[in-house]
């Protein structure tokens, strides 16, 4: 009998097939994109809300089914699955009420007739919920510690050892949706920081998730920038030493021609290195053409540089936000926790550098993909449900909601200040001074790293790893007065349309939703000379390619 455990991640879905009796994982296989258009949890929550949430539902739901026959195991003996996420994701996946999670002031639930809804550990039929697997499979759901603390916190917290440890500790999952709790004494601050897709390689004209191929590292100096890239098995094996200023290869790695794209760390680490090296002075890039040039023509450029901007900033603010609501200096935090596929392959050292950590942590932790690892724990054995159920009730959460606090937007507009207008530190220093904010102090020494996994994904099963990278669902749909010019197609950043013969007025228009970056995009509604392009409309039905 086989049971399978699944972590719906705000970039992509991981899945471990298991064997129940030896308790060893069998296969692994993964996506390296969300199904649902948008590029982070918020734009997901927006399709829900203002499109379709029954087809949000379907999309996950597909996505599995697709992930499930990549196993490499009878799906007929699958006797339980497990899943783990944040609050949106689950809700979605589970197709129950998400509007709850949008507003975070009680007077606009009641005035929208929305009640809060019970996110306490459940056990569901999976064949209900259109899991493609017999119907006695039971699928289980893990707890919630608040609406707003979701599985995946849990999971960050119980799988690192966070709540035993008696010193002032920090703990963020590296991802789009950045959770962080910061524990002190017996209390425990959290909050979720929208990062943007940067971290995990979206949003980065030639990103991807860590997956195979992708540039996850880069240790340079001026003229030579030498690549990590992860290899079939997602570990990081030595690419090329490449010239940054024209791709020229000075001498060639074991993954010589296989780098495809760069994932989050490898942006990170290019601008790390940039800054050091005197080739990125922020916002810009000193090259003759303001782009770097990294291994098998892959290259970053000033846009990019950008968007990864926005993230630390996002991340630094965040940081501050759950210090100061702690009472709590920087000096007096000496402990960092990370998780996540970023917070796994990053170079911990060079993400300080740039305010993914704070700046006092002499000790710093590097996990892996907490939240598969929670379902693979309960998969194994469901009576953890019970245990992460009391755990959930006992922790005392002070939740902070970054997007209506003033501590964060006030750190955050200083951090885009620094970042993208090249605003001096003492500067920003000053400006938090006024606002009663503790300033930044300067890294001192280099921090003790310990890495406790080589890869987000510790163990992929003997059968190994299988990667989904064309979902292959697409919302299609016809506009009565479209003329079939194209304009939409041109100016989609992501190249998810395409136009078509069909439809009434001659022409059919079909959007991949994986690539789509959604409701927060919309260019191409706003590029329809015609003005008949509506995304909503046509984002209310789905197609499996």
């Amino acid at each position: 009998m086989y049971g399978i455990a699944i972590d719906v991640g705000t970039s992509g879905t991981r899945m471990h097939a298991v064997d129940l009796e030896s308790k060893k994982i069998i296969s692994t296989a993964i996506t390296v994109r969300h199904p649902v258009p948008g590029a982070n949890v918020m734009d997901h929550l927006t399709f829900c809300i203002e499109v379709n949430q029954d087809v949000a539902h379907q999309l996950l739901i597909d996505t599995s089914n697709k992930l499930m026959k990549m196993l490499d195991i009878d799906l007929n003996k699958v006797e339980r699955v497990a899943i783990c996420g944040n609050p949106i994701q689950l809700s979605m996946y589970q197709n129950m009420e998400v509007r709850d999670l949008a507003f975070a002031m009680p007077n606009a639930l009641k005035s929208r007739g929305v009640e809060l809804q019970k996110r306490d550990a459940a056990v569901i039929n999976a064949a209900d919920i259109g899991l493609e697997l017999p119907d006695s499979v039971q699928l289980y759901v893990p707890p919630a510690i608040r609406h707003e603390i979701g599985a995946d916190a849990l999971a960050m917290m119980y799988k690192t050892g966070l709540l035993e440890r008696k010193e002032n500790v920090l703990v963020t999952d590296y991802g789009t949706n950045a959770e962080m709790a910061l524990k002190v004494g017996d209390e425990i601050y959290t909050g979720s920081a929208a990062a943007g897709p940067a971290i995990e390689g979206q949003s980065i004209k030639a990103g991807m998730l860590a997956s195979p191929g992708a540039i996850s590292d880069i240790n340079a100096d001026f003229e030579s920038w030498k690549c990590t890239i992860l290899d079939e098995g997602i570990l990081p094996q030595d690419g090329d030493i490449v010239n940054p200023l024209n791709g020229a290869a000075v001498s060639e790695g074991k993954m010589h021609g296989k780098a495809v794209g760069i994932t989050g760390t490898g942006v990170i680490s290019a601008i790390a290195e940039g800054i050091a090296n005197g080739l990125i002075k922020m916002p810009h890039i000193n090259t003759i053409d303001g782009k770097l040039h990294l291994q098998d023509g892959v290259v970053l450029e000033e846009h990019d540089v950008v968007e990864a901007s926005k993230t630390f900033g996002a991340m630094r603010a965040g940081h501050f936000t759950l210090l100061e609501h702690a009472g709590l200096k920087f000096d007096e935090l000496d402990v960092m926790y990370m998780s996540g596929a970023s917070g796994t392959y990053v170079d911990a050292v060079k993400a300080q550098q740039v305010g993914l950590l704070p700046p006092s942590c002499s000790q710093i932790y590097q996990f892996g993909n907490t939240s598969l690892a929670l379902a693979l724990d309960i998969v194994r054995d469901p009576e953890v449900m019970d245990k992460l159920q009391s755990l959930a009730n006992s922790i005392r959460a002070n939740h902070i909601m970054f997007a209506t606090d003033k501590v964060f937007e006030k750190v955050f507009i200083q951090e885009l200040a620094y970042w993208t207008e090249g605003m001096p530190i003492d500067v920003y220093n000053m400006m938090l001074g006024l606002s009663d904010i503790q300033q930044l102090p300067e890294i001192k020494g280099t921090p003790k790293v310990t890495r406790t996994v080589l890869r987000d994904i510790p163990d992929l099963g003997f059968k190994g790893l299988r990667v989904l990278r064309d979902i292959g669902i697409y919302v299609r749909g016809s506009f009565e007065d479209c003329t079939g010019c194209e304009a939409c197609v041109k100016e989609c950043p992501e190249n998810a349309i395409k136009v078509q013969q069909g439809g009434p007025s001659g022409y059919q228009v079909e959007v991949a939703s994986d690539l789509c970056n959604g409701t927060a995009c919309l260019r191409c509604e706003r590029a329809c000379p015609q003005k008949c392009f509506k995304f909503k409309e046509l984002a209310k039905s789905l197609v499996k390619g």
